[in-house]
């Protein structure tokens, strides 16, 4: 791994990213003898500790070239890919986080969304389109923020979402829209989901996500402060309990959600000039409240 020559700064994008190449092109070939792992690498696969070569490693068939988004750590020694995979002709949406120690890989945070399997509304057509332009953008030197800044403004965006009252706890840019699952969730047309109409803030405004009890075990790995991009981790856990909701409008709804369940996620925030412009998420239903390994467990408290 290249050792970078800016004053202050270990890792090279241009070697963090040949790392994630690395690492995808040994996955496709299905060798993990190919890279160098720590003694002590953890690997995950939708939040379940796995061995080196299990999981993924024994079903994928190939790697989509269409939509190929990098960010990089060039602090810490991390790189995140989202992308699409195949295993066996089916596709599925992938995000990816490795993390280097010196020369070698000692973590790797895999979720894979299945359309057959635990993965909402995966669309892959959605991932045939390019990178959005902006997420590959680099943020002008004198408009960039320091990390513990980014990070805060991306957490501010589960504040929001966490109990939705209507209440923002960060801000957004009037063109900020959220892909998930390669579905885009704001500024169109989803039937059978009208407020997929309104913009990322508006949607919050409301009050929709009510039903998101806790925002919990929240992780952010990855900042690069070039580009104005944090990859956060964490879960969105139902109760179920939340069924009946009353927007912030007057106007009353259902919840989607009627049975306890958690989604676990990698989502990335674009921040331009202090606001969040863009949100890629890739997240899988697990059986409720599940145990984080990246995380030591904290006690689990919900509303009464």
């Amino acid at each position: 791994m290249a050792v970078s020559s800016h004053p202050g700064r270990k890792w090279e994008r241009a070697a963090l990213y040949a790392g994630a190449e690395a690492y995808l092109d040994a996955l496709v070939a299905k060798d993990p003898s190919r890279l160098a792992f720590t003694d002590d690498v953890v690997f995950t696969e939708n939040n379940v500790q796995l061995m080196l070569g299990d999981g993924l490693w024994n079903t994928i068939s190939a790697r989509r070239p269409d939509y190929d988004l990098k960010c990089a750590d060039l602090d810490t020694g991390q790189v995140s890919w989202f992308g699409v995979i195949e295993e066996r002709g089916h596709p599925a949406i992938m995000a990816l986080r490795l993390a280097y120690r010196g020369e070698a890989i000692s973590e790797v945070e895999t979720i894979v969304c299945r359309a057959h399997e635990l993965g909402p509304f995966p669309n892959i057509a959605g991932y045939e389109k390019p990178v959005r332009p902006l997420l590959l953008a680099d943020v002008p030197p004198q408009e960039r923020l320091p990390r513990d800044r980014l990070i805060s403004i991306a957490d501010g965006y589960f504040d929001t979402i966490q109990l939705n009252d209507g209440t923002l706890f960060t801000h957004f840019t009037d063109e900020c829209d959220r892909i998930e699952n390669g579905l885009q969730t704001t500024n169109t047309d989803i039937e059978g989901y009208p407020i997929a109409r309104m913009g990322t803030a508006d949607q919050f405004r409301l009050g929709q996500y009510i039903y998101d009890d806790r925002l919990r075990d929240r992780r952010f790995p990855l900042v690069d402060e070039e580009k104005g991009i944090v990859l956060a981790a964490g879960f969105i856990d139902h109760a179920g309990r939340v069924t009946d909701v009353t927007w912030t409008d007057g106007s009353r709804h259902t919840s989607i959600f009627h049975f306890p369940h958690s989604f676990v996620l990698l989502e990335l925030f674009k921040i331009v000039g202090g606001k969040i412009a863009e949100v890629e998420a890739v997240f899988i239903t697990v059986p409720y409240n599940m145990v984080s390994p990246w995380v030591a467990r904290q006690p689990y408290v919900i509303r009464g």
